[in-house]
């Protein structure tokens, strides 16, 4: 047997045995204890083949299983804390609040308690649509539509509170289209996502302007190059359009690819940014 296949039988073991023990919260000793490898090594191949640390994975399920449990009526957040094998609700919300980027209670109302202002405004690459929250911008799209992309929003909260006004963090994100590229720095970002996909769109922030990376790059950056599939899906995840600058991604080849919002854009603004880019040294 390959080493390849011997490890994804042992993670799927290891998997199975997370996903029949997870309410105990098994700690890492005790999962590389079941699949009979040292701590050291069960990290690092399971990392590898799962994008994400063994402890992380837990803490995934153990929120999905919580986002269940919160979804019948009468159920607490101390049910779901009990339920997921959480020692109490403290932990539950901080685990929310890393995971899904939201409390418990945001999520059980389905953003009830959110604020969402939202506005529309021209760019160099089309009609686009910003969000936001008081704590930053949570949603970025270019938009055919914007009766649909308003309800593909609202399907994402459905009961949060939703205002069209135009607000700081949106305006501080809209500068970037005048080239104020210095005061990225002012620009905040709300967002939700697995552990994985937050590494990959942070390592986006990184590129910078006006030039590519790979996605096998992107796996290479995250210490975990067998991850260039699961980075490709976290990219198509990205919710920010152009603040998180997927763009800037494409394959391996040399070719452009595709992109959530239209691979013609996607050229264009690659385009855009590299002659802004050459036009620039020659001033």
């Amino acid at each position: 047997m390959s080493t390849d296949n011997l490890n994804y039988e042992r993670i799927a073991a290891a998997i199975e045995y997370i996903q029949r023990n997870f309410k105990e919260q098994p700690d890492l000793d005790r999962i590389a204890a079941e699949i009979h490898l040292s701590p050291f090594h069960f990290q690092k191949i399971f990392t590898e083949w799962a994008g994400v640390s063994p402890k992380k994975f837990v803490q995934y399920l153990t929120v999905e299983y919580a986002k269940k449990a919160l979804r019948t009526d009468h159920a607490t957040m101390a049910d779901a804390a009990f339920e997921t094998g959480l020692s109490g609700t403290g932990r539950l919300h901080d685990l929310f609040i890393s995971i899904e980027g939201m409390t418990p209670g945001e999520y059980k109302n389905g953003g009830e308690d959110l604020y969402i202002n939202y506005s529309f405004a021209e760019s160099p690459f089309g009609l686009i649509l910003v969000a936001s929250t008081s704590k930053g911008i949570c949603y970025m799209a270019f938009v055919a539509n914007e009766n649909d992309s308003l309800q593909f929003l609202i399907q994402k909260f459905p009961n949060a509170h939703y205002n069209q006004v135009v607000d700081m963090h949106q305006q501080n994100a809209l500068f970037i289209f005048n080239q104020d590229w210095k005061g990225l720095n002012k620009i905040k970002l709300h967002l939700k996502g697995s552990p994985f996909q937050l590494k990959v769109w942070e390592t986006l922030l990184q590129i910078p302007f006006g030039q590519l990376a790979t996605y096998g790059g992107i796996a290479k950056q995250l210490q975990n190059e067998k991850a260039s599939r699961a980075v490709g899906s976290a990219v198509g995840d990205n919710p920010v359009a152009y603040l998180i600058p997927c763009h800037r991604v494409i394959q391996a080849a040399g070719i452009t690819g595709q992109y959530h919002w239209g691979a013609t854009r996607k050229s264009a603004i690659i385009g855009w940014e590299a002659a802004h880019l050459e036009n620039n040294k020659t001033k």
